[in-house]
């Protein structure tokens, strides 16, 4: 877990159809940077951190009983 780059935030806003120009992704980055730095002791320890692309699965799934 990382600070997030201009060039990635570029890449995350583009897949989500947002244009922003370099002055905004860097301003984001600047933003969103401290949260990053304040995680990174903990980084990869933390259970989401092993596959949150099925986190939407396992939320939507039903508990049966």
């Amino acid at each position: 877990m990382t600070r997030p780059t201009t060039k990635e935030i570029q890449a995350t806003v583009r897949i989500a159809g947002i244009p922003v120009d370099d002055e905004i992704a860097t301003r984001i980055s600047n933003s969103i940077g401290p949260a990053f730095e304040g995680f990174a002791a903990i980084a990869g320890t933390l259970p989401f951190d092993l596959e949150p692309a099925l986190y939407p699965l396992a939320q939507a799934a039903k508990v049966s009983k």
